[in-house]
């Protein structure tokens, strides 16, 4: 038998309507990933709705809602395979109402494809998006310049939107040398699987030579087990089957584990990835997994799983460096927005700023100070509303991340450096 090809997460991002859909729904379609028939199903649909464009992105937004409106509400996970790599695609609201699914599928994501329109360049979502996954940690860029039908495949309209994005990308620390920026058209196909003959001006690699030279990030399987769970279903004849992706450790058939904050413990009959049973899962993988001993309601979105010789720390409070992208006024102690961080968002109050620091360096402006405004960057305290698991960067990197979220927009992000452990609760 082959070597199992490495594994790898990689999210699509960009503003609305840039084509992240359409994109995925190629790539699946190119590398063979859907059968004949549902393409056929598909293409009538979009007729009958009079939306023959989206045909590849149904292929994403299989939600009924979603077809109808043609916005991509939740994360979908797909399974599609380059010549050397394995991917689950993470296909990530770009609509603003649905910034924390977002937040969700980037913080689990190795890789990500930022899309954007020839036409249209850098939108006020590709800003949002940008500064999320650089806080989220996201190392690994490619540059999908898309619709570049629309855009007559001219070579100035690419070369303005690829000084535009690096421009952004730059002000938020990434080294952008390292990133490919892809000229392509997801709707054509055109540099997606097989270079284009319609822009000779280009020489770079076409979208899946890029993702398939990715480089595959150390899986943390030495560390404790820990899963943030995304979904819980019922499946009749099964049980309950929690949904998500192992960040750390490994997990088997027969693990005993614990879910927290809740505390409900369960024993796993069967570990399932993309719909195949697997002997076990490492960290990286997005699984579904079968307990026994717990029902549906048991446990829900925002828990973390972990086994019960060691179970996810539940914050009485923390301790986290942040930086402030936008607030229409200043931020005070006693402020309470939501936390998102992995799948929970949990309100927090912020007890104590701590200290202001200078957001290039590092240096610290003042101790103590009354407030901090957009564009600063600080050491807060803070105390979760309710029970959420959130861990230490040093310890969980994965975890630790978080943003935080008001009046409908992305105030600030950060990491978490210091969590003083919840008193064990009596369940």
């Amino acid at each position: 038998m082959a070597a199992a090809k490495p594994h790898m997460n990689i999210v699509t991002i960009g503003h609305v309507d840039q084509g992240k859909s359409t994109l995925v729904g190629r790539l699946l379609w190119d590398t063979g990933n859907v059968p004949e028939q549902e393409m056929k199903k598909i293409e009538e649909k979009a007729k009958e709705l009079k939306k023959e464009s989206f045909k590849f992105a149904f292929l994403m937004d299989t939600v009924k809602e979603e077809r109808e409106r043609g916005v991509t509400i939740d994360i979908m996970h797909q399974r599609f395979d380059t010549a050397n790599r394995y991917f689950t695609v993470i296909d990530a609201p770009g609509h603003r109402d649905f910034v924390k699914n977002m937040i969700t599928g980037a913080s689990q994501a190795d890789a990500a494809i930022l899309v954007l329109g020839a036409k249209d360049g850098v939108m006020p979502q590709t800003k949002e998006h940008v500064f999320l996954i650089k806080t989220l940690g996201l190392k690994q860029l490619i540059i999908a310049i898309n619709k570049m039908d629309e855009a007559n495949f001219d070579q100035a309209a690419y070369t303005k939107a690829k000084e535009d994005i690096i421009k952004l990308l730059k002000s938020v620390g990434y080294k952008t040398d390292a990133f490919n920026y892809i000229p392509l058209s997801a709707w054509t196909g055109d540099n997606i699987a097989k270079k284009s003959d319609k822009m000779s001006w280009y020489t770079g690699p076409t979208l899946i030579e890029a993702l398939d030279k990715l480089e595959v990030p150390a899986k943390p399987t030495d560390k404790p087990l820990r899963i943030p769970i995304q979904d819980v279903y019922t499946i009749t004849g099964v049980g309950t089957v929690p949904v998500g992706r192992v960040e750390s450790g490994t997990l088997k058939a027969n693990d005993k584990v614990i879910f927290m904050p809740s505390g409900k413990v369960g024993d796993v009959k069967q570990v399932e990835m993309h719909h195949e049973s697997i002997p076990q899962a490492i960290a990286g993988d997005n699984i579904g997994f079968n307990v026994r001993g717990l029902a549906r309601n048991d446990i829900e979105r925002g828990e973390v799983a972990g086994h019960v010789d060691n179970p996810p720390t539940v914050a009485e409070e923390f301790t986290a460096q942040i930086i402030v992208l936008q607030h229409p006024s200043v931020i005070t102690k006693g402020y309470t927005p939501v936390f998102h961080a992995h799948t929970s968002h949990v309100s927090c109050t912020i007890t104590e700023i701590v200290k202001k620091l200078n957001p290039a360096s590092g240096a610290v402006e003042a101790e103590h100070p009354d407030f901090i405004k957009a564009g600063d960057a600080a050491i807060i305290k803070c105390k979760p509303l309710k029970p959420m698991v959130i861990e230490k960067q040093s310890e969980f990197p994965q975890l630790a991340k978080f943003a935080i979220r008001d009046m409908g927009m992305t105030i600030a992000a950060g990491m978490v450096i210091d969590v003083v452990p919840a008193k064990k609760s009596g369940k």
